[in-house]
C-alpha cells in the first residue's frame, strides 16, 4: 500500500500519519520526492482495509501497489534513485565504471591494476577477497588480508572499493574496508544475508542470480529495502540458458525492463556475462546504449596466470581502449563517462 501525502502537509500531520501506521502494527517507509512525499506501508494489508486513512489530515490518496515488490517499484518512487558513494553518483547522467581483478591475488598485481584502471577513467576498484568458487579446491581468496589490500590500493589511487560479501560472519570486516558491498549471483536469494545487508548503511551491489527471473531479482532487492537500506544498485551479469557459445547469456533487455519497473539504478557486468575478453567490449558498449548506469569489468595485468577468471579479464591497455570507445557511445545516448 502507498499513502500519498498532500504537497502542503505539515510536520504534525506527517508524524500523525506515521503514528497511525505504526499503531496498526505496520512499518512505514518514507520516500520524499521533488513534489510529493510518499509512504510505503509494509506488512499485512488486511489491517488497512478497515481503516479510512484517506480522511487523515495531510493524506491525498491511498493506493495499492500491484507489483509483488513494493519499495523497489516505480509506483512507490517515480523518480530514478541516484546513489552517492564518496561523491560518485550511480544512476545520474554520468556513467560509473567499476574495474579491477576478479580476485585480489597479491599487493603488486592489485596496485598495478588499480593504477591502470584509474588512469583509464574507472572510479571504483573491484576485487574479490572472498571468492565463491564452484570447486572447493579452487582459490578461495585472501579474505581479510585481501580487504586490507583493496583499501590500501583504493587510498593510493583515490578510488572507492566494491567487494563481495559471502557470509554474515564477515559482515563487519567487509563493512570496515569496502565502500560498496556486493552480493553475488549465487547469493541473490540468500534471504538472511539480504536482510543483514539491509540493516547496513553501505550501498549494496546486488547481482542477478544465474537463473533468476526479473521478478525474482527485484524481489531480492525488496528484501534489502524492506530492512531500511534504499542504496541498492542492481547488476545484470548474464543468466544461464541453453546457449553454450558464451559463459552465460547477457540479458541486455533486462536494462530497459528494470528501468520501467523500478527506480533503482542498474549496472552491467559483461565480463561474467560472456566469459571471453574479446567479447567484453562489444557487450559493454551495447549495455551503455541500452541505458545501463555503469559497468563492472574485470582487468588483470597478466590474465594467463590469473587465479580466477583469466579468460574474461582485459589487459589494462585493452581496458583503456574500451573506455575511449565507450565514451563515444555514452555521448550518443546523452550520458557522460
Amino acid at each position: 500500500m502507498i499513502i500519498v501525502l498532500k504537497p502542503n502537509v505539515t510536520k504534525q500531520q506527517f508524524d500523525h500519519v506515521l503514528d497511525r501506521i505504526k499503531a496498526l502494527g505496520l512499518k512505514p517507509m518514507v520516500s520524499k520526492g521533488t513534489e510529493r512525499t510518499i509512504i510505503g506501508v509494509i506488512g499485512p494489508e488486511d489491517a488497512l482495509r478497515s481503516q479510512p486513512l484517506e480522511v487523515i489530515p495531510g493524506v491525498e490518496k491511498v493506493m495499492p501497489v500491484l507489483k509483488p515488490y513494493k519499495l523497489v517499484s516505480r509506483e512507490f518512487k517515480p523518480e530514478s534513485t541516484v546513489i552517492s558513494i564518496n561523491g560518485i553518483k550511480v544512476g545520474g547522467k554520468e556513467l560509473v565504471v567499476m574495474a579491477g581483478p576478479c580476485s585480489v591475488e597479491n599487493r603488486k598485481m592489485l596496485f598495478e591494476t588499480a593504477k591502470a584502471v584509474k588512469r583509464a577513467g574507472a572510479q571504483i576498484l573491484r576485487g574479490g577477497a572472498f571468492k565463491p568458487r564452484t570447486s572447493p579446491y579452487a582459490f578461495q581468496g585472501l579474505r581479510e588480508d585481501g580487504l586490507k589490500l583493496l583499501r590500501e590500493a583504493a587510498k593510493a589511487t583515490g578510488m572507492s572499493v566494491v567487494t563481495e560479501l559471502l557470509d554474515v560472519r564477515d559482515m563487519k570486516a567487509v563493512e570496515r574496508y569496502a565502500d560498496i558491498i556486493q552480493i553475488g549471483a549465487r547469493n541473490m536469494q540468500n534471504f538472511e544475508l539480504l536482510k543483514e545487508v539491509g540493516l547496513s548503511r553501505k550501498p549494496i551491489l546486488l547481482k542477478r542470480g544465474l537463473s533468476a527471473t526479473i521478478n525474482e531479482f527485484l524481489l531480492a532487492a525488496e528484501y534489502i529495502l524492506s530492512q531500511g537500506n534504499f542504496n541498492v544498485i542492481l547488476c545484470e551479469r548474464g543468466i544461464r540458458t541453453f546457449e553454450t557459445a558464451t559463459r552465460f547469456t547477457l540479458d541486455l533487455s533486462a536494462i530497459p525492463v528494470i528501468k520501467k519497473l523500478s527506480h533503482l539504478p542498474i549496472v552491467v557486468d559483461p565480463s561474467h556475462g560472456v566469459g571471453a575478453w574479446d567479447l567484453v567490449g562489444p557487450m559493454a558498449k551495447a549495455a551503455v546504449a541500452a541505458g545501463a548506469d555503469g559497468l563492472l569489468i574485470e582487468v588483470h595485468p597478466n590474465p594467463e596466470v590469473a587465479l580466477s577468471d583469466g579468460p574474461q579479464s582485459l589487459l589494462p591497455k585493452n581496458f583503456a581502449i574500451l573506455m575511449k570507445e565507450t565514451r563515444k557511445v555514452a555521448q550518443a545516448v546523452g550520458r557522460t563517462l
